[in-house]
């Protein structure tokens, strides 16, 4: 009957580890399968939540209650081929690039040039496309090229490459938060020019019932990509992969067709890894 007590402990302590070794196991499988359904590290598994502006027409833009534009449609025929649902939201660019790598976006979509500067803040897929800066003035404005900007009165949207453009030049732009308010001072006449994206500057000065003119445009000196939070390689390399893939089934130069009729595409631009040649099938019937 002493042995008892002994045996009583004895089985206790087995149960226990058991029980220790079942809980590490299980908690092994969890992590596996969130790693399964969440390969990609997103704020809600299945669902890529994208930064992006609602007045940069034919690029980012809201119609109709729904983002669509160039590299919006592209993102989400992207993420259709890696299973995931695009949510856009929409924000300031000033803001985007740190919203992306403070994880309250899993991507920013915006026409975002590839800066050295940037690359400190968020990581970048590869280019999707080229862009030209646009010069923007009012009508009857005697401004014609870039090199009548000193002493003028230069508006750019603050953050954007245009921004970083005009400060390189020493044009002490003026800095505003998204293109609506670059437009708006052309139209009153408070600026007497605009350095935009080309294909945003010729959409609006379109729109303007004739107040805005397109003066001069000069090739951007690097490409344009996806942006993702600093260390998001799983991810980054995901959306290469699916970028390659819309490249290849004429996604993309449908798209180039729809949203940029008649726009020449430079012979040494190459889409996304560049070992991809662009389907001219779904240009040409769009």
């Amino acid at each position: 009957m002493r042995f008892l007590p002994a045996l009583t402990r004895a089985a206790a302590l087995g149960a226990a580890t058991i029980l220790a070794a079942t809980t590490l196991t299980a908690c092994g499988d969890d992590s596996s399968s969130d790693a399964t359904a969440n390969p990609y590290g997103l704020a809600q598994p299945g669902v890529l939540r994208a930064g992006t502006l609602t007045d940069a027409p034919p690029n980012v833009y809201l119609k109709d209650g729904k983002f669509t534009g160039f590299d919006n449609d592209l993102l989400t025929a992207v993420a259709g081929k890696l299973g995931l649902k695009v949510e856009f939201v929409g924000t300031d660019f000033s803001a985007l690039l740190s919203q992306v790598n403070n994880h309250k976006f899993d991507v920013g979509s915006s026409s975002i040039t590839i800066t050295e500067a940037r690359k400190k803040t968020v990581d970048f897929g590869n280019g999707y496309d080229f862009g030209y800066f646009g010069l923007d003035v009012p009508a009857g404005s005697p401004i014609t090229g870039f090199d009548q900007l000193a002493g003028k009165r230069v508006v750019v949207v603050q953050g954007t490459v245009q921004d970083d453009y005009a400060t390189g030049q020493k044009l002490d732009p003026v800095r505003v938060p998204d293109y609506n308010g670059a437009i708006n001072q052309l139209k009153a006449g408070t600026a007497d020019a605009w350095i935009a994206p080309a294909e945003i500057g010729e959409k609006s000065a379109t729109d303007s019932s004739g107040k805005i003119t397109v003066a001069a445009k000069q090739l951007s000196p690097a490409p344009t990509a996806y942006a993702v939070a600093k260390g998001g390689d799983k991810l980054r390399e995901a959306l290469n992969k699916g970028l390659d893939e819309v490249i290849a089934d004429g996604t993309w130069s449908r798209l180039q067709a729809q949203y940029y009729p008649g726009r020449p595409i430079p012979a040494d631009f190459k889409p996304g890894s560049g070992t991809v040649t662009p389907s001219a099938s779904a240009s040409a019937a769009s």
